[in-house]
């Protein structure tokens, strides 16, 4: 099936839709729910030398009812760990926590930001870049002021996708300085095995609604890389 590219994340299809299986994928890659659902993704070539690519999920741009399915899905894994508070990562990670606090009955969330307000401290940030970004580096910030709102509580640290594993990292880095250590992880999608490395003391704390693998080039499409 061919979408157009604003036709990409609008719709959660029924169980065995696609063919999840096939060892070779022209321009989109279908996602499952662990109940069988799938979401088909577009698939996006990394820059390199082509060889290499991604099933990418851009969750601001997904249907209101998809955004739904992928933080439904995250509530039923992140309930067992009792969250005191939801921790959101910019950008494309709010709305995601957001409509999971939500879920969980929350009256608020905590936002991270990459945008310096006056009153930021140096000490609450850290420097951050993503594989959506690789030549923009960007300082993720704690407000300050939300410092009593993590006092020893139990953290859900919400991201929209966890590729490299770079960003969760320096998110980490930055709750270590704040004194809180998440008791829980949580990704629309987990993209890859290349963050297992870096995350590797939290990986049996991280979950995730859906899963892609990184892709290599074939001579008819792009195939999971093994």
């Amino acid at each position: 099936m061919t979408l157009l590219p604003h036709q990409f994340w609008q719709d959660i299809a029924p169980p065995g839709t696609y063919a999840a299986t096939s060892t070779n994928f022209v321009d989109s890659y279908p996602a499952s729910f662990a109940d069988g659902r799938q979401l088909l993704l577009p698939i996006r070539i990394l820059p390199g030398d082509g060889t290499r690519a991604v099933a990418s999920l851009i969750v601001n741009q997904a249907s209101f009812a998809v955004e739904d399915a992928l933080a439904g899905a995250l509530v039923e894994q992140l309930a067992p760990f009792a969250p005191d508070v939801i921790i959101g990562v910019p950008t494309l990670g709010l709305p995601l926590a957001a409509n999971v606090a939500r879920r969980l009955g929350h009256h608020r969330m905590v936002a991270l930001g990459t945008s310096r307000k006056f009153w930021y401290r140096d000490e609450l940030s850290e420097p951050m870049s993503s594989i959506t970004s690789p030549t923009h580096a960007k300082t993720i910030f704690l407000d300050p002021r939300v410092l009593p709102l993590l006092d020893g509580k139990r953290v859900a640290l919400i991201d929209d996708v966890i590729s490299s594993g770079s960003s969760m990292a320096a998110v980490l880095r930055l709750l270590d300085k704040a004194g809180n250590d998440p008791v829980v992880i949580g990704a629309a999608m987990l993209q890859g095995n290349t963050w297992h490395a870096p995350l590797a003391p939290r990986r049996d704390r991280i979950v995730s609604a859906i899963a892609s693998p990184l892709l290599e080039k074939t001579d008819d499409g792009w195939q999971p890389l093994a």
